[in-house]
């Protein structure tokens, strides 16, 4: 994807009008600049960061999704965090593909409930297409609903993007997890550029981008800046970046190996990716279990503006619905689209 010229900042130095054609564009934001996002005093990040989502979005509003998985288990990738991969003993089993009309139940439900979107997750390395047709069936339907669309079906292929706009996808959520440079030691089983050409076949069939990824994995402060700087530099950035606290589930390799992430580190990558990605909704996903609500309260302070809603989030525990609308209802916040 191609990287458009950072904005000139009133510190920058000034760029010689004699660059030659061959130099290729400054980043948008370079590593370096969103670690120093990264490292600044708490509460100076956070006053930029609600400076920012005021100037861009109703800083009381937070969008509600709610993501199903359509096919849990038996996944081929080795992804270290997750649960899903078959070659892992984590206790997940592998399922079929759900029916048309169990998941149009759980849209209903997630509908009434108050959400605005409805994800659905499939535990594939990418769909073949025998796999697709019935996901195609469960787009229109739900779309048919009322609901924003959304889809994690592992990598796509040529023209599968467009069979999935065509059927009324509103967006494809393909993460990248981390910076490229930690990548390997998470998986092994596809690299950076497979995911970085799914994002693309998604925004050349004319998709909303979803895509984000999952802190504490055991990265440090620098690849974590390394993975808002590849999201803040897609052109554009996404429509909708969900960052993930790892859940450390029993038989993943990360829930022996990775160290527990300071919460408040935590609050800064939500802050930092207000800043770089401002018209992003930046989505407080994986790991609302294990956050009190005073953390939560930071990440909506840091510029968060939408939440997983619901019991589950795929095979992990997500706050429960009540609880939700307890927080928001302390906090003053309320639904993007509607009330509850």
């Amino acid at each position: 994807m191609s990287i458009q010229a950072m904005p000139v900042k009133p510190s920058a130095p000034a760029v010689s009008a004699h660059i030659s054609p061959q130099t290729p564009p400054a980043p948008r934001w370079s590593v370096a600049e969103v670690e120093a996002l990264l490292l600044l005093p708490f509460a100076d990040l956070l006053y930029r960061a609600q400076q920012v989502h005021r100037e861009n979005f109703d800083a009381n509003a937070v969008q509600l999704s709610t993501l199903l998985s359509i096919k849990t288990g038996g996944c081929s990738e080795d992804c270290g965090y997750c649960p899903q991969a078959a070659r892992y003993n984590t206790g997940v089993e592998n399922q079929d593909l759900m029916k048309l009309n169990d998941v149009l139940a759980a849209a209903r439900a997630a509908r009434d409930a108050g959400a605005s979107r409805f994800c659905m997750g499939a535990a594939w390395r990418g769909p073949k297409q025998r796999e697709l047709e019935p996901v195609l069936d469960m787009v229109r339907e739900v779309k048919a609903l009322g609901l924003e669309t959304c889809a994690t079906l592992g990598m796509l292929k040529e023209g599968q993007a467009e069979q999935l706009r065509e059927a009324g996808l509103d967006y494809y959520n393909h993460n990248l997890d981390t910076a490229p440079e930690f990548y390997g030691e998470i998986i092994t089983t596809r690299d950076y550029q497979d995911r970085l050409d799914t994002l693309e076949r998604v925004r050349t069939a004319g998709m909303n981008v979803c895509s984000g990824g999952i802190v504490g994995l055991g990265e440090n402060v620098t690849q974590r800046a390394g993975l808002i700087s590849q999201l803040a530099n897609l052109d554009p950035y996404p429509e909708s970046v969900p960052i993930n606290m790892l859940v450390k589930v029993a038989g993943t390799p990360l829930a022996e190996t990775a160290a527990a992430l300071d919460p408040l580190d935590f609050v800064r990558t939500i802050a930092a990716a207000r800043i770089a990605m401002p018209k992003a909704r930046v989505r407080l996903s994986a790991g609302r279990q294990e956050m009190s609500e005073a953390v939560q309260a930071l990440c909506f302070l840091a510029g968060a503006n939408s939440i997983f809603y619901g019991d589950r989030l795929l095979t992990t525990g997500n706050p429960e619905v009540e609880r939700d609308r307890a927080l928001l209802d302390k906090l003053g916040m309320y639904p993007l689209h509607k009330k509850y």
